[in-house]
């Protein structure tokens, strides 16, 4: 699902990433860790196309990203890659709905069709009786899991996470958790995390170790 090769990135003199190797399955659930400066953040924005390699070759789900126009690649983005961050980055003024609707409207589909999407995925979600809801009047790990279900709209065949239960108490991230190998069933979608937390990190497919801006290992 993904493949990098040789995949290289400065910033100034400052050397992130050294020559990354990197498959990702189909379906497979694979967290990345290491300590802060390993450059595990810069590797997920790469994955998700969000910024490019000066080096390497990146394949996602079978098209060579990093030699896409910026019109192409965001396209390519809405419709192959959901993203889920540390922090939820909902727009306060909408409801949770309309929150989740948001990327299938980017990708052109009708209103009716986003509004079942959405209500769909959150009634799976267990957020059916919270969809009307703004996001000050839900709880933390409400707020994450509308999150997940704005990056799943699109069926994404990549969901990538940047400390997705960071900000989350132990309750809550237990939830989240769970509810990533819950979707993986359901949907089948890759997942690649990007984690200080080892709990989470023990319980995927892949642990990836990075350190220096290089893969030290994986188990």
């Amino acid at each position: 699902m993904i493949h990098l090769e040789n995949i290289t990135k400065s910033f100034g003199n400052l050397q992130v990433l050294r020559g990354i190797d990197l498959e990702i399955e189909k379906g497979e659930i694979a967290s990345i860790v290491g300590p802060s400066g390993a450059g595990k953040t810069t590797l997920l924005q790469i994955m998700g196309t969000l910024d490019m390699p000066d080096g390497g070759s990146v394949v996602i789900d079978g098209t060579q990203v990093n030699r896409m126009r910026e019109r192409e690649l965001s396209a390519f983005r809405n419709r192959h890659i959901g993203f889920v961050f540390q922090f939820h980055q909902l727009l306060p003024e909408f409801t949770a709905l309309e929150n989740v609707m948001i990327p299938a409207f980017i990708a052109g589909r009708g209103q009716q069709e986003a509004k079942e999407a959405a209500a769909e995925i959150l009634e799976f979600m267990g957020l059916a009786e919270r969809a009307s809801h703004k996001p000050n009047e839900l709880s933390g790990g409400e707020k994450q899991r509308v999150a997940v279900a704005r990056a799943l709209i699109n069926h994404p065949a990549v969901v990538l996470a940047d400390e997705p239960s960071g900000s989350l108490d132990t309750h809550n991230k237990e939830e989240l958790h769970q509810l990533f190998f819950d979707l993986r069933n359901r949907f089948g979608q890759t997942f690649v995390i990007v984690t200080h937390d080892e709990g989470l990190a023990q319980l995927t497919d892949r642990t990836i170790h990075m350190i220096d801006g290089e893969i030290n290992k994986m188990v």
